[in-house]
C-alpha cells in the first residue's frame, strides 16, 4: 500500500530530522553562548516543536490510516511504551523551550545579554536526558515491528 509506505518514511525522516535538531542544540548550547547564538537557538528549537508536532501527526496517519490498522497499535504495550518515551521527550523538552525563550527575549531587550553559566548548565542537562529517553524510542519500534507486546 504506498499510502503506508509514504507515511512509513515520512515517520522516520521526521524522527531523524528531530534528533538531527537536538543534537544541534546541544551543540549550540555553551556556557559562553552570545545573543546573536540565543536568537540561532530559540529558531532552532522552533522548529524541534514544528518537528515533534508533524511526527504526532504522521505518526497517527499511520495508525488509522495504515496498512497494519489502528488495532494493531492501539492493543500493543509496546506502543503505549513508544508513546510514553515521545511524551517525556516532550515533557523534559519544557523547561529548556521555557528558558530558550526567556533568553532570547532578555537578548532582544539587551543584545548585550548572556544566559548566565548556571541556567545553561541546566538546560543542557535537560536536553541530554531528552537525548537518553528519545533512544527508547526506535528501540520501542523496532520491538513493534518484529511483533513484541502482540
Amino acid at each position: 500500500m504506498l499510502t503506508d509506505l509514504l507515511l512509513a518514511i515520512a515517520h522516520h525522516l521526521l524522527i531523524f530530522a528531530l534528533l538531527g535538531v537536538l543534537v544541534t542544540e546541544m551543540v549550540m548550547l555553551r556556557p559562553e553562548i552570545t545573543g546573536a547564538a540565543v536568537l540561532r537557538l530559540a529558531r532552532i528549537d522552533t522548529v524541534f516543536g514544528a518537528l515533534a508536532g508533524l511526527i504526532l501527526i504522521v505518526g497517527f496517519a499511520r495508525v488509522f490510516l495504515g496498512a497494519r490498522g489502528a488495532e494493531f497499535y492501539l492493543q500493543n504495550p509496546v506502543f503505549w511504551a513508544k508513546m510514553a518515551a515521545f511524551l517525556a521527550v516532550g515533557l523534559l523538552s519544557i523547561q529548556p523551550t521555557i528558558r530558550i525563550i526567556q533568553w532570547r527575549r532578555a537578548v532582544t531587550a539587551d543584545a548585550t545579554f548572556r544566559p548566565p553559566t548556571a541556567e545553561v548548565v541546566r538546560v543542557k542537562r535537560f536536553m541530554h536526558y531528552e537525548g537518553t529517553v528519545f533512544f527508547l524510542i526506535p528501540i520501542f519500534a523496532a520491538m513493534m515491528a518484529r511483533g513484541y507486546g502482540l
